[in-house]
């Protein structure tokens, strides 16, 4: 059974984004809106304070001097203030909630740019799933930032200071009293978020495989049910959902200690408070008035405190899912601008091999000294037994890989320092388990132009044999084909993907077992349409079913990393070695 990696203690060693570099790269090229918020939310925490200041008078000196005029007045500033909080409130959510999710929707456009610039190896090995969460949920913290996290704290701390400064004037005893488990809870919650981000962080780790793991399940149903493998892969699932949930249960131990101590500390300060204010007012050294507004205050204090605890494990969260991020920002693009210089203006598709050798990992060649050349408009056929090495020249070929030692030239030039763009903009690929786009057929094999005419498309249509199973078809091109194409016959996806070469009229043609999902009459049709996509096109032809390269301008035969034998089909079975072997034992078949 495969399981879910667990997150490593390497995790919590990799650089980390601080709250400044995430100040200088998010929130200050986003000041202007930063600002006005901060100015909305000072305006609401002022206002706010408008009611226990008033309290004071309205107790010591409307009620017991039973001024009608002073109480109107009174409640019409109370009034307006409670207006001005509503108004700006809604202008926060507005402004600031509105732009936090603006620039979540850029960064994830920023992280699947990057991710797609990014050398095959690395899709090799990473998850899709994987990457389709770090793209949608590792950005989603942002909002924490820009929104109305970080000027809730901006606005709570400003509001408890406030808050502090009229606190001291009514009573410095009562307010240092309350001092002391203000600072105990400050120094749990410092200590608590210093716990929590390296949780958040193995959070988006585990989510990530635990979204990968699903993706891949959902992909492979026919081959789950078909192994009655359902059980299996729901007991995969719910671990990793399982190690998830401890996950989350240890922030939300966390945070709960946070809250508890918070709840404790500041309930032991109201209860002094109480006690204390009583003696006061028993004593005749405060007034009703003033301990009413001093316990309104403290209520003003004390509820930013709190809101800041919470919104602390948001930013901490944030900040977590940001580190992740910027690790995936920092990877090497698959294009060196710096190093691939060489722009192919008029590429003609002369491709040469010169002691070309390639490891996936280090120390562990597969392919040794490769060298052939494969001149402009020719056909070159890669035949020989399954993991000799065929698909890592044909990749090489195709710079989806680049050798360790030994050059690769196109048109003479070094292909490590060629444009990658301007070099597969001339490329065609026809895979073994072509890749089709769920939508329709018409857009599937306009995908490399899709804004090519009805006319070219037609003729690529017809060139695939691709008509010969869509005018049977109700909606013909039209025809929904459902993801990677389920709905259709290997035949017919293997003819759209031809179809899909041919329109792109490249210089260039890598073919790997493109008539392997053909039945002998398809295989017929296609063997034509690939006659007319060949013509004056470089192609590497690999092929398991060797009578479809006869006609190659050579063959080469590789095993084991080496080629072992080349030339045409008729001098290498005059040779009768290896290509004899396998071309004899297929003929028996």
């Amino acid at each position: 059974m495969r399981h879910l990696a667990s997150p490593t203690s390497k995790d919590s060693k990799k650089p980390k984004v601080s709250l400044g570099k995430a100040f200088k790269t998010i929130i200050w090229p986003k000041r202007k809106l930063v600002f006005i918020g901060l100015i909305l939310i000072v305006l609401s925490r002022l206002a706010s304070l408008v009611l226990p200041w008033k309290s004071k008078a309205l107790l010591d000196d409307v009620i017991p001097n039973k001024d009608f005029d002073q109480l109107y007045s009174l409640l019409t500033i109370v009034g307006i203030a409670i207006l001005v909080q509503a108004i700006t409130s809604f202008l926060l959510t507005r402004i600031l909630s509105v732009q936090a999710q603006y620039l979540i929707s850029e960064l994830r456009a920023q992280v699947q740019r990057k991710i797609l610039s990014l050398p095959i190896s690395f899709f090799d090995n990473t998850k899709s799933g994987a990457l389709v969460s770090r793209i949608m949920s590792d950005v989603e913290g942002v909002r924490n930032l820009i929104g109305t996290g970080l000027v809730q704290l901006v606005g709570g701390t400003i509001t408890a200071v406030i808050s502090l400064v009229l606190l001291i004037k009514i009573s410095l005893p009562m307010t240092l009293f309350v001092l002391v488990p203000v600072s105990i809870f400050g120094i749990v919650a410092l200590k608590a978020f210093k716990y929590i981000r390296p949780i958040f962080r193995a959070r988006g780790k585990i989510n990530a495989e635990v979204t990968g793991r699903l993706t891949e399940t959902l992909a492979g149903v026919r081959v789950i049910k078909g192994f009655n493998a359902e059980e299996q892969e729901n007991k995969a699932f719910e671990a990793g959902v399982d190690q998830l949930f401890q996950n989350v249960k240890k922030s939300l131990t966390a945070t709960a200690a946070m809250t508890s101590s918070a709840t404790f500390l500041l309930g032991l300060a109201s209860t002094g408070i109480m006690g204390i204010g009583g003696y006061y007012i028993m004593e005749g050294t405060l007034t009703t008035g003033d301990f009413i507004s001093f316990t309104l205050l403290l209520g003003f204090m004390i509820a930013p405190i709190v809101q800041m605890s919470n919104i602390g494990s948001q930013l901490t969260e944030a900040l977590a899912g940001l580190d992740r991020t910027e690790e995936l920002m920092n990877m090497e693009p698959e294009e060196d601008a710096e190093k691939r210089t060489i722009q192919l203006n008029n590429m003609k598709g002369a491709l040469v091999f010169n002691d070309v050798s390639f490891a996936y990992e280090e120390n562990k060649e597969v392919l040794h000294n490769i060298s052939f050349t494969a001149p402009s408009g020719s056909v070159t056929a890669l035949v020989g037994s399954s993991g000799s090495g065929k698909s890592t020249i044909a990749g090489l070929a195709a710079t989806f890989l680049n050798p360790i030692s030994g050059e690769i030239t196109i048109d003479g030039n070094d292909i490590t320092k060629v444009n990658l763009s301007s070099f597969r903009q001339h490329l065609g690929v026809v895979l073994q388990d072509e890749f089709l786009f769920e939508g329709t057929i018409r857009e599937n094999i306009l995908f490399p132009r899709p804004n090519a005419s009805e006319a070219q498309l037609q003729n690529a249509v017809k060139a695939g044999y691709v008509n010969e199973f869509t005018d049977r078809f109700e909606n013909g091109l039209e025809t929904v084909i459902g993801e990677r194409g389920v709905k259709l016959s290997g035949g017919q996806r293997q003819r759209i993907a031809i179809a899909r070469a041919i329109l792109a009229d490249p210089k260039i043609i890598i073919l790997d077992e493109a008539t392997s999902n053909l039945d002998t009459e398809s295989e017929a049709l296609i063997q034509k349409s690939l006659t007319s996509l060949v013509k004056d096109r470089t192609t590497i032809v690999i092929a398991h079913r060797l009578s479809t390269i006869k006609k190659a301008d050579q063959i080469l035969v590789v095993e084991a990393g080496e080629i072992v034998e080349r030339g045409t089909h008729e001098s290498l079975i005059e040779k009768e070695g290896r290509y004899y072997e396998l071309y004899t034992y297929q003929a028996k078949i």
